[in-house]
């Protein structure tokens, strides 16, 4: 008897999707292979086997692993910038400024740990991610920063005892903190759990009262 074909795995064939659709699923894709290896492990036969599909399907959309890392870099910026955002305070007048700082701190830990594969990729940018990516996450920073700093303005010129307060610094001072926090959070959990960054914030902001009661 003679057989029709050899035996042996059979090749995978997608679905078809809209090029829109197809796109997102890669970098979905990508984006689970690099919660388990780093940018620079992350290869296009990983991206395509996790998505199931074959490697040609996976160069029609993205035809280049170069191509397919920028957009996947920027996505989570974006991304990741609309979170920050959300956990900045709309409003100062009902809150006191250091409580709100505390509050927005430990938010963006919650952030980060709630995505900690997107924040590793913002808060310890790997040397292989590339300039352009480099470069929008400092001006996505000076964003940030900016927002901060009038929150700031707005709590010193409703605090009368923090007249005198730089405002810039003290809006990267909390920034500055929050980033070496979420940075601990994701890259060493076991280490600083969320509990002991918590726990950190609040003695901080009990110091920082405490000495404001005694002036």
């Amino acid at each position: 008897m003679t057989a029709t074909r050899a035996d042996g795995p059979r090749r995978r064939y997608a679905p078809r999707m809209p090029p829109h659709e197809r796109r997102v699923q890669l970098l979905d894709a990508a984006f689970a292979v690099l919660s388990r290896v780093e940018l620079h492990e992350l290869s296009m036969e990983a991206v395509a086997q996790e998505a199931g599909v074959g490697k040609p399907v996976l160069y029609t959309v993205f035809s280049t692993r170069a191509e397919l890392v920028e957009a996947l870099l920027e996505r989570e910026r974006r991304r990741g910038l609309e979170q920050i955002a959300a956990t900045l305070p709309t409003s100062l007048v009902d809150i006191e400024p250091l409580r709100a700082a505390s509050a927005t701190v430990e938010m963006f830990v919650g952030v980060a740990l709630e995505n900690p594969t997107r924040w590793r990729l913002i808060l310890t940018a790997p040397s292989s991610a590339p300039d352009e990516y480099r470069s929008a996450l400092r001006h996505s920073r000076a964003d940030i920063l900016g927002r901060a700093e009038a929150l700031v303005r707005i709590g010193i010129a409703i605090q009368p005892g923090w007249a005198g307060m730089d405002a810039a610094l003290l809006a990267n001072s909390v920034l500055t903190v929050a980033e070496m926090l979420g940075r601990l959070a994701v890259s060493h959990p076991e280490e600083y759990p969320r509990e002991r960054l918590e726990a950190y914030v609040a003695s901080v902001l009990a110091l920082a009262t405490g000495a404001g009661s005694r002036t």
